[in-house]
């Protein structure tokens, strides 16, 4: 749509706004703290901040709001009290869903689908642009109300260590698959035109190396070379850059030793100049005043100002640029010229999404019945679930067969499996286990047998569940990790399964072997000690909305597990941080059974993680034949094919996901031992065999040399076609 508020008209309203008004635009605070009373007086956080009723009027954007009539007051004295008229923007996380949960980004990563990703998140802003309130109010001639306008995601963080509580929010460990669904995300949320009211502006985050915290502790600092940065940090930044998102969120840590906050040669080399990003910088929450508690600045002018030089457009949680705008343009440190751009990119980011022309922007009563929580919205978060969840161990037990079934475990019939960033959504809402065994008629009986706390020692419910166990043919048990343990701030330094729960497995095994265990994470989890427990296992992560639906369609066969994991799954803690792409050393370790010295080895616990990335089981079973290559020979500017034949040998339809790994074996600089470039996810029917081809070109064999270019050099690489990182079916190949 083309907005009447042209590039000059908003420069027109930048050139009438003082000083303070523009460093106000430049602020996004709660809603608890731009709100008024009843009498349109500020109170509370915002006089304790020393705001004044102008400063409030003109703060440019708000997140974090709940609640119909805080928002109805706060939008109408904005609209009429700003005597710009410019309106308020409204963001909020949302992550995996508005009022539809689906599955965690971690699970979206197991789907090898960025088309279903793309689906799911312009399912979310469709809901996100119409949740909200279910009224209107006439300011200025014109109805007003209040949806969500801006979203902070696609996390594009990567993710090795699964200590970290927000590896929830990443969708893994490898760059390539992390750029295609960083860039999906942003198609989804985005579409063609920001201006639809069912579309919001995506922010990806957080820039830069966020997820490379050391010690896999949340918010600490990250120290890396430039190089491992580009190559698997930064790679799904670019790819949302690329896809057109919107912002980009500036992350919490320090890089060389500089808070990302006023990290310019990241923001402005890489981000701006480099990558030709030209949308809104925002900080996180509260991060220009964490310059002062990571030692770099004390002072709030110069806070601002080093701020302002690495390009924040927008200070979340924070006054710096408030409190010391004007004396900053008035020294001359900043000059109002470069200051009115800033402003520019986040008026004209309002203009785009169609809120100077319509600041309702879509927002009704009615357009939240029909578009929420709906029966569509539902069946594409239950496909999500189905094809998230992770088929880890079977032994012949599952799909269910007839008989009586047990229903155990604190995750069996609660809807707290929505997942740490639900947004809007409800426990409520959300189709438990029971609840989905009970709609489909199975023979079960229930016990919770215990709780889901990390230190619970109470197994007052044990007798009941045993009782119920021995009585069944097969028992299912919904173990795992609460929701509330990972996403932010949610650092774990022992990644098992709670204690209390894994007794309650051995005792069931006691009167029972046939166990089958759902476990719910938002994180990998050392199951080294619960897999012998039990005869079957899957991964369902945190599930959403209808976790409880895809779980018991995948447990009986209605629907087929397909899922890969998207983070490796180390068998001890003390491997972690460990992914698949990683390099060799001098002295690698020989074979898993070497028992010497002198090798890059634990004494205590294997190398090889309990799971690695790519892998995951199906009621179907595939043959994949041995790699052929088009040619030996790779010419530059020229492609060649890997092929391989995939036979489904099983009596179950289903699908293959077939990955093709490239290993560099002498370069300038040292490869990775495997590096996902391409993958192909097919449907095979039963007793069929396909050919399965991918091609190879030189930008995949591309890295960074020691003078920082972008380039492939010639040599051999070692080509890998399997169903997950661990496969050894290889052909080679030269670059010439």
């Amino acid at each position: 749509m083309q907005s009447k508020y042209t590039d000059e008209r908003l420069r027109e309203i930048i050139a009438s706004m003082s000083v303070r008004e523009k460093a106000a635009q430049m602020t996004q605070l709660n809603a608890n703290i731009i709100a008024t009373d009843e009498n349109g007086d500020i109170t509370g956080p915002a006089l304790s901040m020393h705001l004044t009723k102008e400063d409030v009027l003109a703060v440019g954007s708000t997140l974090n709001y709940r609640g119909a009539d805080i928002m109805i007051r706060m939008q109408k004295e904005h609209m009429a009290g700003d005597p710009n008229k410019i309106p308020l923007a409204g963001m909020m996380d949302v992550i995996h869903g508005c009022r539809t949960i689906y599955p965690v980004p971690l699970a979206l990563g197991c789907t090898f689908e960025p088309e279903l990703v793309e689906k799911l998140c312009a399912m979310a802003a469709k809901e996100a642009t119409a949740y909200g309130i279910q009224a209107t109010f006439a300011v200025a001639s014109f109805a007003t109300a209040y949806g969500i306008q801006a979203t902070f995601a696609p996390m594009a963080d990567l993710a090795r260590d699964a200590r970290w509580g927000r590896v929830v929010e990443t969708t893994g460990e490898d760059p390539y698959m992390n750029s295609l669904y960083a860039a999906a995300a942003t198609r989804g949320f985005q579409g063609d035109d920001l201006s639809d009211e069912t579309k919001v502006a995506a922010c990806l985050k957080h820039f830069a190396s966020y997820g490379a915290a050391e010690a896999g502790r949340d918010y600490n600092t990250v120290d890396m070379s430039e190089r491992t940065a580009r190559e698997f940090y930064w790679k799904a930044y670019k790819a949302a850059v690329d896809a057109g998102v919107a912002m980009a969120m500036t992350s919490f840590n320090v890089y060389d030793g500089i808070p990302l906050t006023a990290n310019k040669h990241l923001t402005q080399d890489v981000l701006r100049k480099e990558w030709g990003f030209d949308g809104v910088i925002i900080s996180d929450y509260n991060a220009f005043g964490e310059m002062t508690t990571h030692g770099y600045e004390q002072d709030g002018a110069r806070i601002a100002d080093r701020a302002f030089e690495a390009g924040e457009d927008i200070e979340m949680m924070s006054l710096n640029y408030l409190d010391n705008m004007e004396k900053l343009v008035k020294s001359g440190k900043i000059s109002e010229s470069e200051l009115d751009e800033y402003v520019f990119r986040i008026l004209k980011l309002k203009r785009d999404l169609g809120l100077f022309d319509n600041p309702l922007r879509g927002m009704s009563a009615e357009r939240e019945k029909s578009q929420c929580l709906t029966d569509e919205n539902r069946a594409l978060a239950r496909e999500a679930a189905e094809k998230s969840a992770v088929l880890i161990k079977n032994e012949q037990i599952l799909p269910l067969k007839a008989g009586k079934i047990a229903l155990i475990g604190p995750f069996a019939d609660t809807g707290e499996i929505i997942g740490t960033w639900h947004c809007y959504g409800e426990a409520a809402d959300t189709v438990t286990v029971k609840a989905a065994m009970e709609k489909t008629g199975l023979d079960f009986a229930y016990a919770a047998g215990c709780d889901w706390k990390l230190k619970s020692d109470d197994v007052s419910g044990f007798e009941e569940a045993v009782a119920v166990a021995r009585r069944a043919d097969v028992v299912v048990m919904c173990v795992g990790e609460h929701q509330d343990y990972s996403g932010e701030s949610k650092s774990r330094g022992d990644i098992c399964i709670p204690p209390v729960q894994k007794k309650l497995i051995e005792e069931i095994k006691k009167v029972n072997e046939n166990i089958v265990l759902c476990i719910f994470c938002g994180r990998p989890l050392t199951l080294t000690d619960v897999l012998p427990l039990c005869k079957a296992a899957a991964v369902v992560w945190q599930p959403g909305t209808e976790g409880g639906s895809a779980i018991v369609n995948l447990l009986t066969g209605k629907a087929n597990f397909s899922g890969k994991l998207s983070m490796t799954f180390p068998c001890h803690v003390a491997q972690c941080p460990i992914y698949y792409n990683h390099m060799s050393t001098g002295r690698p370790k020989p074979s898993e059974d070497f028992d010497g010295s002198y090798v890059s080895m634990y004494v205590d616990i294997p190398n090889a993680p309990l799971f690695p990335y790519g892998y995951g089981l199906s009621y179907s079973q595939f043959e994949i034949g041995k790699v052929r290559l088009s040619s030996d020979k790779l010419e530059r500017g020229g492609k060649i094919t890997a092929s391989v034949s995939v036979a489904n040998t099983s009596k179950t339809d289903g699908y293959a996901t077939i990955q093709l790994y490239i290993h560099d074996l002498f370069a300038s600089r040292v490869r990775t031992v495997k590096e996902l470039k391409a993958y192909k996810k097919v449907y095979i029917k039963a007793g069929e065999s396909i050919d399965v081809c991918m091609d190879i070109d030189e930008n995949m064999l591309k890295f960074w040399d020691e003078n920082m270019k972008y380039l492939a050099e010639n040599g051999e690489f070692d080509v890998y076609v399997g169903e997950d990182s661990s496969t050894e079916n290889s052909a080679r190949f030269t670059l010439a």
